[in-house]
Formats: structure tokens, sequence, C-alpha cells
């Protein structure tokens, strides 16, 4: 019953607005406090520094660090000339350039923010100039930014393995078959609107535009395999890879590019420490509440009630993939899997499902709440860009929002649409 109380204050807190990190360490000190007194704060104490400083945690803020760095230094423009050169001349090719660049881009950063930030600010304008319905561009714009944080490298899977001791290296393997059928059914989507609204294309292809344009992209097209090559070749940890991200980055904007200049550079450490500082003191928080559910044993009693309902394993993924998709409404995505990573983990273990394969379940569902309101951090971003109502576009989006709803049906229900690749490198 006081456990009961104590989240609902919390959620109380969220609902007034509440920053959510303030709201989830008050509601787990005041459950502290009911348990154990003043003792209870000394413990609090202990779990924030624990909970801040591991390890595979400082992926997360150099991996957003890249991504801003990409923004500034002028790699993400040369991807799209790229993309665009590669797949602009089919009909509505603007739209599938748009869902190629995520992917490229997720490659290196693992943000779905900083991809519709970087993509949506050249693309969406470049589309509307072209006669595509400004919902549209701002759509596809937001479901291909999303769906990207499924490949790899993705801080959502780094946020996730960090709390479930989940390895993240093989998350971001399961990750690459998921979202690549998920970008491949977003174009085939995008030529499906393209032939029944007669959506422009670009130039034709062009053998020459092609070359240019690969010539200049070449570094930024090789960043990908420095980073994936060296996480997977073993070569360095998924932390060192985005140690090395923000290397190359730097590397390349300041002495190739030579368009990341001081004032652009310190407007990507700024635009890095703001995002890193919200990531952080949600992860801070999150370790109080997880302590306080331990000693409270939420969990166990959850995974109890829910196993006396049913035992079957895709019964309880069901269940839970239908409780993610209103946590991910209400939530930002990393307070979304800070607060239930610790309260189902118990679960998927007794029942014997796979935690990799859960890790791309829930980092799905992630990507689903980035699209529906009210908060659609993602969809947001993209409408503010584009100049559009949310609740329109959402309506315009619902056709992508299916692409990546039956995604998340094939992991939930075919394991192998996220294991056979981990099988296949580290074994069954």
């Amino acid at each position: 019953m006081i456990e009961s109380l104590v989240l609902l204050g919390m959620f109380m807190l969220i609902a007034i607005g509440q920053p959510i990190a303030v709201s989830i360490l008050a509601a787990a000190l005041f459950g502290l406090w009911l348990n154990n007194g003043h003792l209870g704060f000394l413990n609090a104490a202990l779990s924030i520094y624990d909970g801040a400083t591991s390890f595979p945690l400082i992926a997360i803020p150099l991996f957003i660090l890249a991504g801003a760095l990409m923004n500034t230094g002028g790699i993400s423009t040369r991807l799209i000339a790229f993309v665009s050169a590669l797949i602009g001349f089919v009909r509505g090719g603007l739209a599938m350039v748009n869902v190629g660049v995520s992917m490229f881009f997720a490659e290196i950063s693992g943000s779905a923010v900083a991809d519709v930030a970087a993509t949506g600010s050249v693309l969406i304008p470049a589309m509307k100039k072209k006669g595509y319905n400004p919902r549209f561009a701002a759509a596809i714009t937001s479901s291909s930014a999303s769906l990207a944080i499924i490949i790899p490298p993705s801080i959502p899977m780094i946020l996730y393995g960090a709390l479930s001791n989940t390895s993240i290296v093989q998350l971001f393997v399961a990750g690459i078959v998921p979202g690549l059928i998920g970008g491949l059914l977003l174009m085939a989507l995008c030529y499906f609107f393209a032939v029944r609204y007669d959506l422009p294309r670009e130039e034709g292809f062009d053998l020459c535009r092609l070359w240019h344009a690969t010539r200049d992209a070449a570094w930024a097209l090789i960043l990908p395999v420095i980073i994936l090559g060296g996480i997977f070749g073993g070569i360095v940890t998924a932390t060192e890879g985005a140690g090395l991200a923000v290397l190359a980055a730097l590397v390349i904007g300041l002495f190739i590019y030579r368009e990341l200049d001081l004032k652009h550079l310190y407007t990507a450490l700024v635009d890095g420490v703001l995002q890193t500082a919200t990531v952080m003191l949600l992860v801070a928080s999150s370790a109080v509440l997880g302590l306080y559910l331990t000693e409270t044993e939420v969990p166990q009693r959850l995974a109890q009630g829910i196993t006396s309902i049913t035992t079957d394993k895709f019964a309880v993924l069901m269940l839970i993939n239908i409780f993610l998709l209103f946590v991910g409404m209400v939530l930002h995505g990393a307070a979304a899997i800070i607060l239930t990573v610790p309260i189902f983990m118990p679960l998927v273990n007794q029942l014997g499902i796979d935690p990799v394969q859960f890790g791309i379940l829930m980092t799905l569902n992630i990507a689903l709440g980035q699209q529906t309101p009210p908060v659609a951090s993602v969809l947001v971003t993209a409408c503010s860009i584009a100049k559009t109502d949310v609740w329109r576009t959402t309506r315009t989006n619902l056709p992508f929002i299916a692409v990546l709803v039956l995604v998340l049906l094939l992991v939930t229900y075919v394991p192998a649409v996220s294991l056979s690749l981990v099988d296949v490198f580290y074994g069954p």
C-alpha cells in the first residue's frame, strides 16, 4: 500500500510539471525515509554515486557530443548529399533520402533527437520546397529518426545494458536486423505514397554527381566503419568506441572539412553538456528509486502477480508492450527505461526471456513513445522545424507508426529477428 502511494506521488509530481528527475528522487527519498528513517538518506547518497559513475554510461555523453559535432562540422550535410545522389532519382526519392540519411546518421550518433535536429533542419525545408505536404515531411523525418535508435550505436541500448547488466555490444548486434527491416519498410511506404499522390522526383540519376557526392562524403562514410568495426571486432568497448566517435568527428570537422570553428565547437559542447546533464540526472535519481524498489520487493511482487495470470512468455511480453506504450506517451525515453527496467527484469529472468531480445523490444517501445503525444519528443522537434501542428501531424504519421509497431511485433514473436546475428557471432 505504501509503495503504491509513493509511486502515485511520483507520477503526480510529474503530472503537475515538476522535472522528472526531481519527481523520481523526491518519491524515492520519501519512501526510503519511511522504511529506514534518516539512514535511508545515507544509502541514497551511495546509490547516486554508484549509479552515475558506471563505466558503460560514459558512452552516453560521448555519443551525444559526437552527434553535436556532426551537426556543426559539415558531416550531416555531406551524408544528405550522398544519399540524395544515390536514391533521390526515384519517385518520392527525397522522402527515401530522409530514411536513408537517418540510418547513416544513427550509425554514428545513437540519438534520435540529434538525428531529427540535424537532418530535419535540411531535409524538411527541402521537401516543402519540392511540394511535399509539411505534415508528411515532419512525419517521415520523425519516424525514421526514431527507428534509427535501433541501429547501433544506440543511447537507449547503452542505458538499458547498464541498468540490466546486459552486454551492450550484443544489444548493438541485435539491433541491426530490426533496424534494416524497419528502414526498408519505411522506404517502401514512402514509395507507395509517392505513386499514390504523384510526389516529385529529384534530379535524374547522374553517375558523375554520385561520384562527387561519394568522394565528398568519404570521411563521413568511414565513421561508421571505424566505430562499429572497432566495437564488433572486439578492438574497443562501446564506451571506447564512443570516445573514438568524438575524436573522429573532431578531426574530420576541424582539419578535413574545416567547418568546425571555435564558435561551432563551443555550441556543440554546450549542446552536448545540456543533453548529458538531463540524462545523468535521471540516471542518478533512478538509482535511488531502484534501491527503494529492491528494498520493498516491488518487482518480485509484480512478477508473482503477472505469473499468477499467465506464464506464457509471449503473453507476458504483450502485456509489457501495452504497458510500455502508455508509459512512452507520458515519459521521455530515458525516464521510461530507468523506471521500468528495474521493475521488469526479475520477471524477464524468471520466464527465461532473453535479456538481449527484451532490450530491443524496450528500445522499439521507446521509439514508439517518441512518436506518440503528449510527450513525443522527436515528433515535437520535427513539427517545430516544419511549423506544423503536432496532433494533425500525428494523424499523418500513423502509417509510419504502424511500421514501428510491425517491427516491434516481429521482435516480440519472432526472436530470431533480433537474436540471429547474436547467435552467429556469440553462439546460442
